[in-house]
């Protein structure tokens, strides 16, 4: 069985305000990607919705530089863009690992991929965030790398998405498609383990990743 995939989805707003100053809080998240790639996170998503283009550009490439510095060239963190792809796509010449995340009104999957494809950067990952089996396998369909699926369970940030999906959807979710899905959604070290045994190649989380105290020592408890 391969190491799960774990992918911190940031929110610097719901970091506390001791980390940091300035009503940015860019420098405090700038701090806590550091902290998460040096504990060896796989993936970090860039959730930060709010965010005009440029200032997200910024954040990108720090991101970036942040990660590289903090891991070996075999076991860099992959920075990753919420929705938007100009962003993303501008800051993967900084390096060779970035990709974008796509929501159910973003970019149609397809046509990014075709567009990734035509480019020649295989390298840039292009992910999808889906709510519901139909919309899994069209993304994988659709050649998406992965799949954010959930909320699996109860949680404030996926509340406008329905009701948990529960560990049995996410178990149908992962025998139905073969690119990886990763778990979303109220996910926490008491649960972690359960969606990986749904069939979970990983998961993704906010909470679990930017409350701990021990990033590294959370992590050893999720690979077991």
């Amino acid at each position: 069985m391969n190491a799960p995939i774990l992918c911190y989805v940031t929110d610097r707003k719901s970091l506390p305000l001791a980390t940091g100053a300035g009503p940015d809080r860019i420098g405090a998240l700038l701090e806590h990607i550091e902290q998460a790639a040096r504990a060896g996170v796989d993936w970090i998503q860039l959730r930060e919705k709010d965010l005009e283009g440029r200032t997200l550009f910024d954040l990108t490439a720090k991101a970036m530089a942040v990660s590289v510095a903090a891991r070996s060239a075999e076991r860099r963190t992959r920075i990753l863009v919420n929705d938007r792809l100009d962003v993303a796509w501008a800051a993967r010449q900084t390096d060779g690992g970035a990709g974008v995340h796509l929501g159910e009104t973003s970019l149609p999957v397809g046509d990014v991929v075709r567009w990734r494809n035509q480019a020649g950067r295989a390298d840039f990952l292009v992910g999808a965030s889906c709510h519901s089996l139909e919309g899994a396998v069209q993304a994988a369909a659709a050649g998406a790398d992965y799949i954010f699926f959930g909320p699996v369970f109860a949680t404030p940030s996926k509340a406008a998405f329905g009701r948990p999906q529960g560990l049995q959807k996410l178990g149908q979710v992962c025998r139905a498609v073969s690119i990886p899905v990763l778990a979303i959604g109220g996910i926490a070290v008491e649960n972690a383990a359960a969606c990986l045994q749904a069939g979970a190649a990983g998961i993704a989380a906010i909470r679990l990743f930017q409350e701990a105290q021990d990033i590294a020592g959370l992590l050893r408890q999720i690979r077991g």
